[in-house]
């Protein structure tokens, strides 16, 4: 019943801009926090970005330092989606990228760790050329 669903990897090239989205079912999708990892060959998956409940007036979000200023994370309730809207590409950023959902009782709270997260998408990969 669950299902993350990622699309819009593919190729660019350093500099380039990629939007991944991450479609959501199967749960209730504005109680969990949602977030982006990604995982490039022979190394371990990682944190990217993260995006917390809804709070009164605003959302809380996190960022890898590796991504901060470059990558954006959002949601949109309405339509159960989470976007991360990738900005100056290079090729350190190679990976397949994953979309999760974590359960979280707190608005403007945003979580880390990857074994908090509950469910996971089937990733999309990104490739960057130089």
């Amino acid at each position: 019943q669950v299902q993350l669903l990622e699309s819009g990897g593919g190729l660019v090239q350093t500099g380039g801009s990629l939007r991944l989205s991450c479609a959501a079912s199967g749960f209730t999708f504005r109680n969990y926090v949602m977030g982006w990892f990604r995982q490039a060959p022979g190394k371990e998956r990682e944190f990217v970005a993260a995006i917390s409940r809804n709070s009164i007036n605003n959302v809380a979000t996190k960022y890898a330092d590796s991504v901060e200023g470059r990558f954006t994370i959002s949601r949109d309730n309405a339509n159960n989606m989470v976007y991360l809207q990738m900005n100056t590409l290079n090729v350190e950023d190679a990976a397949v990228y994953f979309c999760a959902a974590a359960f979280s009782r707190l608005p403007h709270t945003v979580i880390l760790p990857q074994d908090r997260y509950d469910y996971w998408g089937q990733g999309t990969q990104v490739t960057v050329s130089s």
